[in-house]
Protein backbone atom coordinates (compact mmCIF):
# COMPACT_ATOMS: atom_id res chain seq x y z
CA UNK A 1 0.00 0.00 0.00
CA UNK A 2 1.84 3.48 -1.04
CA UNK A 3 0.19 6.56 0.20
CA UNK A 4 1.14 9.47 -1.80
CA UNK A 5 1.72 12.17 1.38
CA UNK A 6 2.17 14.90 -1.14
CA UNK A 7 -1.57 14.43 -2.71
CA UNK A 8 -2.95 13.47 1.09
CA UNK A 9 -1.01 16.96 2.01
CA UNK A 10 -2.51 18.62 -0.86
CA UNK A 11 -5.94 17.27 -0.29
CA UNK A 12 -5.78 18.28 3.44
CA UNK A 13 -4.94 22.04 2.38
CA UNK A 14 -7.23 21.98 0.03
CA UNK A 15 -10.11 22.66 3.03
CA UNK A 16 -7.66 24.26 5.46
CA UNK A 17 -7.20 24.26 8.70
CA UNK A 18 -10.62 22.53 9.54
CA UNK A 19 -9.62 19.73 7.20
CA UNK A 20 -6.02 19.09 9.57
CA UNK A 21 -8.16 18.72 12.94
CA UNK A 22 -10.98 16.76 11.34
CA UNK A 23 -7.75 14.45 9.60
CA UNK A 24 -6.38 14.30 13.45
CA UNK A 25 -9.82 13.28 14.93
CA UNK A 26 -10.22 10.52 12.54
CA UNK A 27 -6.75 9.21 13.72
CA UNK A 28 -7.77 9.40 17.02
CA UNK A 29 -10.85 7.86 16.33
CA UNK A 30 -9.04 4.78 14.80
CA UNK A 31 -6.77 4.70 17.89
CA UNK A 32 -9.77 5.05 20.46
CA UNK A 33 -11.86 1.76 18.49
CA UNK A 34 -8.95 -0.03 17.71
CA UNK A 35 -8.26 0.10 21.35
CA UNK A 36 -11.61 -0.39 22.78
CA UNK A 37 -12.12 -3.41 20.94
CA UNK A 38 -8.71 -4.55 22.04
CA UNK A 39 -10.01 -3.57 25.76
CA UNK A 40 -13.24 -5.78 25.44
CA UNK A 41 -11.16 -8.46 24.01
CA UNK A 42 -8.95 -8.54 26.68
CA UNK A 43 -11.47 -8.30 29.63
CA UNK A 44 -13.00 -11.45 27.74
CA UNK A 45 -17.15 -9.44 27.65
CA UNK A 46 -18.01 -11.08 24.15
CA UNK A 47 -17.36 -15.03 26.41
CA UNK A 48 -19.24 -16.77 28.31
CA UNK A 49 -19.75 -16.23 31.91
CA UNK A 50 -17.72 -19.01 32.91
CA UNK A 51 -14.61 -18.25 31.19
CA UNK A 52 -15.21 -14.54 31.08
CA UNK A 53 -12.10 -13.02 32.90
CA UNK A 54 -13.90 -9.71 34.25
CA UNK A 55 -16.97 -12.16 35.22
CA UNK A 56 -14.74 -14.83 37.30
CA UNK A 57 -12.92 -11.71 39.00
CA UNK A 58 -16.16 -10.38 40.08
CA UNK A 59 -17.52 -13.63 40.86
CA UNK A 60 -14.36 -13.74 43.16
CA UNK A 61 -15.14 -9.82 44.93
CA UNK A 62 -18.65 -11.37 45.17
CA UNK A 63 -17.79 -14.70 47.38
CA UNK A 64 -15.60 -12.95 49.71
CA UNK A 65 -18.04 -9.99 50.12
CA UNK A 66 -20.60 -13.12 51.31
CA UNK A 67 -18.51 -13.56 54.10
CA UNK A 68 -19.28 -9.61 55.33
CA UNK A 69 -22.70 -8.64 56.69
CA UNK A 70 -25.35 -8.37 54.04
CA UNK A 71 -25.24 -4.56 53.92
CA UNK A 72 -21.89 -4.23 53.74
CA UNK A 73 -21.61 -6.87 51.26
CA UNK A 74 -24.05 -5.33 49.06
CA UNK A 75 -22.09 -1.76 49.12
CA UNK A 76 -18.86 -3.86 48.19
CA UNK A 77 -20.23 -5.70 45.50
CA UNK A 78 -21.49 -2.34 44.02
CA UNK A 79 -18.03 -1.01 44.28
CA UNK A 80 -16.67 -4.01 42.67
CA UNK A 81 -19.30 -3.38 39.41
CA UNK A 82 -18.39 0.33 39.43
CA UNK A 83 -14.91 -0.19 38.91
CA UNK A 84 -15.09 -2.88 36.71
CA UNK A 85 -17.91 -0.65 34.66
CA UNK A 86 -15.64 2.41 35.28
CA UNK A 87 -12.72 0.63 33.48
CA UNK A 88 -15.26 -0.33 30.64
CA UNK A 89 -16.21 2.89 29.96
CA UNK A 90 -13.23 4.32 29.66
CA UNK A 91 -12.18 5.84 26.43
CA UNK A 92 -15.77 6.55 25.70
CA UNK A 93 -16.05 9.92 26.61
CA UNK A 94 -13.54 11.12 24.05
CA UNK A 95 -15.73 9.38 21.40
CA UNK A 96 -18.52 11.27 22.68
CA UNK A 97 -16.57 14.24 21.80
CA UNK A 98 -15.50 13.51 18.35
CA UNK A 99 -18.71 12.65 17.68
CA UNK A 100 -19.93 16.27 18.51
CA UNK A 101 -17.63 18.43 17.29
CA UNK A 102 -16.32 16.97 14.12
CA UNK A 103 -18.99 17.68 12.05
CA UNK A 104 -19.12 21.03 14.02
CA UNK A 105 -15.33 21.95 12.94
CA UNK A 106 -16.35 20.67 9.29
CA UNK A 107 -19.49 23.17 9.24
CA UNK A 108 -16.66 26.08 10.69
CA UNK A 109 -14.82 25.25 7.79
CA UNK A 110 -17.42 25.66 5.32
CA UNK A 111 -18.51 28.32 6.57
CA UNK A 112 -14.66 30.20 6.50
CA UNK A 113 -14.65 28.51 2.88
CA UNK A 114 -17.82 30.28 1.67
CA UNK A 115 -16.61 33.33 3.40
CA UNK A 116 -13.68 33.01 1.19
CA UNK A 117 -15.73 32.70 -1.91
CA UNK A 118 -17.50 35.14 -1.38
CA UNK A 119 -14.51 37.58 -0.59
CA UNK A 120 -12.93 36.71 -4.56
CA UNK A 121 -16.57 37.96 -5.33
CA UNK A 122 -17.02 41.04 -4.04
CA UNK A 123 -13.58 41.69 -5.00
CA UNK A 124 -14.06 41.12 -8.79
CA UNK A 125 -16.86 43.60 -8.10
CA UNK A 126 -19.48 40.91 -8.85
CA UNK A 127 -17.69 39.79 -12.26
CA UNK A 128 -15.95 36.55 -10.83
CA UNK A 129 -15.01 33.65 -12.41
CA UNK A 130 -17.96 31.66 -11.83
CA UNK A 131 -15.25 28.46 -11.86
CA UNK A 132 -13.66 29.78 -9.21
CA UNK A 133 -16.26 30.00 -7.20
CA UNK A 134 -17.52 27.00 -8.05
CA UNK A 135 -13.72 25.64 -6.47
CA UNK A 136 -13.95 27.59 -3.40
CA UNK A 137 -17.37 26.61 -2.67
CA UNK A 138 -16.58 22.76 -3.50
CA UNK A 139 -13.55 22.99 -1.33
CA UNK A 140 -15.77 24.47 1.61
CA UNK A 141 -18.12 21.77 1.49
CA UNK A 142 -15.10 19.34 1.72
CA UNK A 143 -14.89 19.93 5.37
CA UNK A 144 -18.49 19.02 5.97
CA UNK A 145 -18.70 16.06 4.39
CA UNK A 146 -15.00 15.29 6.19
CA UNK A 147 -16.54 16.11 9.89
CA UNK A 148 -19.48 13.74 9.15
CA UNK A 149 -16.87 11.15 7.65
CA UNK A 150 -15.80 10.88 10.82
CA UNK A 151 -18.70 11.51 13.46
CA UNK A 152 -20.58 8.68 11.98
CA UNK A 153 -17.98 5.67 12.31
CA UNK A 154 -17.40 7.27 16.39
CA UNK A 155 -21.32 7.49 16.79
CA UNK A 156 -21.37 3.60 15.65
CA UNK A 157 -18.82 2.43 17.46
CA UNK A 158 -19.80 4.51 20.44
CA UNK A 159 -23.38 3.26 20.32
CA UNK A 160 -21.95 -0.56 19.74
CA UNK A 161 -19.48 0.07 22.90
CA UNK A 162 -22.09 1.52 25.23
CA UNK A 163 -24.48 -1.47 24.67
CA UNK A 164 -21.84 -4.04 25.14
CA UNK A 165 -20.86 -2.03 28.25
CA UNK A 166 -24.84 -1.96 29.26
CA UNK A 167 -25.21 -5.53 28.77
CA UNK A 168 -22.48 -6.01 30.74
CA UNK A 169 -23.44 -4.21 33.51
CA UNK A 170 -27.08 -6.39 33.43
CA UNK A 171 -24.90 -9.45 33.39
CA UNK A 172 -23.00 -8.17 36.65
CA UNK A 173 -26.31 -7.17 38.28
CA UNK A 174 -27.86 -10.85 37.77
CA UNK A 175 -24.80 -12.33 38.95
CA UNK A 176 -24.83 -10.56 42.52
CA UNK A 177 -28.90 -10.67 42.18
CA UNK A 178 -28.55 -14.32 42.03
CA UNK A 179 -25.32 -14.59 44.46
CA UNK A 180 -27.71 -13.20 47.33
CA UNK A 181 -30.64 -14.98 46.51
CA UNK A 182 -28.40 -18.17 46.24
CA UNK A 183 -27.32 -16.72 50.19
CA UNK A 184 -31.27 -16.20 51.24
CA UNK A 185 -32.00 -19.70 50.18
CA UNK A 186 -29.01 -21.21 52.53
CA UNK A 187 -30.09 -19.04 54.95
CA UNK A 188 -33.84 -20.57 54.69
CA UNK A 189 -32.60 -24.25 54.54
CA UNK A 190 -30.51 -23.72 57.97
Amino acid sequence: MNIDLAALRTFLDTGGPALWVIAALSVITLAVILWKIWQFFRAGVWASQDTDRLYRRFATGVDDAMHLPQDIAREEIERLAHRELGQLRSGLRPLDLIVTIAPLIGLLGTVLGMIAAFRILQESGGQADPSLLAGGIWEALLTTAAGMSVAIPAAVALSWFEGIVDHTQAKLEDMATQTFTNAAKVKMVA
